[in-house]
């Protein structure tokens, strides 16, 4: 157990961010008391079932009123709608955060809104899965994972120290960035991996001279890892599309020179470039390992960490 930080946490938004969120602040002891807010009556009902708050609030506005932390796990396209509501209610001195994976987009859209009383800190855990909803969350979802603030010049020295003492609590390992450089990292690390992957999984969705139970049968020989990603959250990725363009456009652009090289190798059987290209993606991958930022655990780790909190 941690020390307590927050008196009231209010999380707006009750999908995999943030019921993994619920969990280990109940876990660490690190609020008095959590409320939980979402639009839907039946993602609300079993939020409540999985006994995941304290209270729980249909209105954002409701369940940001007296809360020390404000954290927005919601879709980053839905971000100005919950500023616009939360703002009357805010108390003086509360920290508001989010965890969309785009930033300049967020602050474009909430820090218009938030009176000079709070502090207003975006941030993005870059931690996840495939699922969505309630029940996909898991305490350790944040464990030795990077959690990537972005505060606005002239932001409190003392709240970023809180709120990243709050994100190290629950597992993460902090970071900060100017916005702009971060979507250009995302775009890369993040966006553009799952804009391939939904592509891939399209295109042999589409031939007609495989069948779908062969894509299916022979999907471990590589095709799995690609649905994996294609399977996440079709409403989280269009807002990500749609408000990290210029990144994403520009690293797409750069993905398809190099495809086209590959391309240009594969034809005129260019063994050498080919084998120097897979030597070095190899040792990304490797890197990545001993990093500790991935795992040779079956699922990537995910059973392990369902059976953990189950226990």
């Amino acid at each position: 157990m941690s020390e307590k930080l927050f008196d009231r946490i209010a999380l707006i938004g009750i999908g995999l961010i943030g019921s993994s969120l619920a969990r280990v602040i109940h876990r660490e002891g690190l609020a008095g008391e959590i409320v939980v807010s979402t639009r839907s009556r039946e993602t609300l009902a079993r939020a409540e079932a999985l006994h995941l708050g304290d209270r729980y609030e249909q209105s954002a506005a409701e369940a940001a009123r007296g809360a020390d932390l404000v954290i927005v796990s919601v879709p980053v396209g839905a971000s100005e709608a919950v500023a616009k509501e939360i703002a009357p209610a805010l108390k003086e001195g509360a920290i508001v955060t989010d965890v969309g994976s785009t930033k300049a987009s967020v602050i474009a859209q909430m820090q218009p809104h938030m009176p000079p009383h709070v502090h207003f800190i975006p941030g993005h855990p870059l931690a996840g899965t495939e699922k969505s909803g309630p029940d996909a969350g898991f305490a350790e979802l944040f464990t030795n994972r990077w959690c990537i603030l972005t505060p606005p010049d002239g932001t409190d020295p003392a709240a970023i120290d809180k709120l990243a003492a709050f994100w190290r609590a629950c597992g993460s390992n902090i970071d900060t960035m100017d916005p702009q450089h971060h979507d250009m990292v995302l775009a890369m690390v993040s966006h553009l991996p799952h804009i391939i992957a939904y592509n891939i999984v399209g295109t042999a969705d589409d031939l007609q001279t495989v069948t779908k139970s062969e894509v299916i049968k022979y999907s471990a020989s590589g095709f799995r890892d690609f649905t994996r990603l294609a399977a996440s959250d079709p409403t989280m990725w269009r807002d990500v599309c749609l408000h990290n363009k210029d990144a994403i456009l520009e690293m797409l652009a750069r993905f398809s020179e190099d495809l086209s090289a590959l391309q240009r190798a594969i034809r005129w059987g260019d063994g050498d470039k080919l084998f120097d290209l897979f030597s070095r993606t190899r040792a990304v991958r490797r890197s990545i390992i001993e990093a500790g930022q991935e795992t040779d655990a079956p699922d990537f780790g995910r059973i392990a960490a369902v059976q953990t909190e189950k226990h």
